[in-house]
């Protein structure tokens, strides 16, 4: 099994879902796109893709000008019918490439929220391994419109379209479910100035907040990055 991994922002990483790739014995090429990595052309023998999150838009083509060839690449890869996962910043350009629209600063959530099934989640191969409500960490302004075709498979208040699926195993999942107590601990630290800015109060209940909801969240973070390996 090989999969690509690009990385849109540095201080980004797998989290959970390079436990559960290492756990398959994966293979993980990664492409820093915010390094100037240049994206490979088409599929390139890789079996799944895992597109990251990052602080840009996913339609800022001007200041990120790789983003319509990572569109275009996504869109590859679930007309090949390979395995995609986007998280975050993925999911909003998993959605631009299968025809969704991105709503750029209207759903602001920080923190670990409540995320709930649909019904089309009930039975899909990966948002069926966790209850049908859970907490999970969140971090993002924008959103998307479902594309064409797509299902949804999770909701929650401030965002409609927490994660959907197109074809057999294209995955646009907004919550960072790959981001592990530890992932958010590490994050803390190398987004200090950021959060001191735009979550003053983050750092005052940080640990209380994830005593409550973390091993929940962890626990169903684990299980939805095995579920997709196993669709790879």
């Amino acid at each position: 099994m090989r999969v690509l991994v690009v990385q849109n922002f540095d201080q980004t990483g797998l989290g959970l879902v390079g436990r559960a790739l290492d756990e398959a014995g994966a293979k993980v090429d990664c492409c820093r796109t915010f390094a100037g990595d240049p994206l490979p052309d088409g599929e390139s023998g890789h079996d799944g893709l895992v597109v990251l999150g990052g602080a840009q838009s996913a339609v800022d083509d001007e200041n990120h000008p790789y983003l319509p060839r990572l569109t275009r690449l996504m869109r590859e890869f679930v007309i090949g019918d390979r395995a995609v996962l986007g998280i975050c910043l993925g999911a909003q350009v998993l959605a631009r490439a299968m025809g969704g629209r991105n709503l750029i600063g209207s759903a602001t959530e920080f923190g670990w929220r409540q995320v709930e099934r649909t019904r089309h989640g009930e039975s899909d191969p990966v948002l069926r391994v966790v209850p049908p409500r859970f907490p999970i960490f969140e971090w993002h302004d924008d959103t998307f419109t479902l594309p064409p075709g797509a299902l949804r498979l999770a909701r929650n208040g401030a965002a409609e379209n927490q994660a959907f699926r197109v074809g057999r195993a294209g995955y646009g999942i907004q919550f960072h479910f790959e981001a592990d107590r530890a992932l958010v601990r590490r994050w803390n630290a190398d987004f200090r100035d950021h959060l001191a800015e735009s979550q003053p109060d983050w750092p005052a209940r940080f640990e209380s907040e994830a005593a409550r909801h973390g091993p929940e969240a962890d626990a169903a973070g684990f299980a939805l990055a095995r579920a997709w390996v196993a669709l790879v």
